[in-house]
């Protein structure tokens, strides 16, 4: 026969409380192209639910960067409202692709209160290529009557052509021609 402590027994209440009144779903956004930020939404239906939510993704090309933003839509109608109270949003890579295990690598998180963030929006900037797959993890609750309605973006800084660099090239040694042949005229 198990015998358990109060204390033991409280945790598993309390546990057991949390999980009647969460939100966690994962979500693949699949492979993200350079050219279109790709966007995702999360619908949560329910008053003080909290959120929890896990949007995986790979880049498709090469990315000197990336950019994430998330913003909260307010809905108000006659029944209720739908509104939701962010709190925090991380960006992390995952080799193998599996969400949770030993390989999971945290790059950068937004927590409130930050500048530029807030409750209604949450942005952050990843400055460092990203190879294979990644996810974002968003956390907040629901505050409307009805539930949470959010919306969020996710955007790739491309890796140049060499063209590029060949076309940024001659274009500085035409304006350095140029100000040397202007200096030789002026003297």
């Amino acid at each position: 026969m198990n015998k358990f402590s109060l204390k033991q027994i409280a945790a598993v209440a309390v546990l057991a409380g949390a999980s009647v009144g969460a939100n966690a779903t994962t979500t693949s956004l699949g492979t993200i192209s350079s050219s279109t930020p790709t966007t995702f939404t999360g619908v949560i239906q329910g008053a003080g639910i909290g959120i929890n939510d896990i949007f995986t993704f790979n880049f498709e090309q090469p990315n000197l960067g990336s950019g994430y933003d998330v913003v909260n839509i307010p809905l108000t109608f006659s029944n209720g409202n739908f509104n939701t109270a962010l709190a925090t949003m991380t960006l992390v890579s995952n080799d193998n692709g599996i969400v949770g295990d030993f390989d999971d690598h945290i790059l950068q998180s937004t927590v409130l209160p930050s500048p530029g963030n807030s409750s209604d929006n949450l942005g952050l900037r990843w400055d460092q290529p990203i190879t294979g797959p990644a996810y974002i993890n968003i956390t907040g609750v629901t505050n409307g009557s009805q539930g949470g309605i959010y919306a969020g973006a996710i955007a790739a800084a491309v890796v140049p052509e060499p063209e590029t660099y060949a076309m940024l090239l001659a274009g500085l040694g035409l304006m350095g021609a140029v100000v040397r042949r202007r200096s030789r005229k002026t003297s």
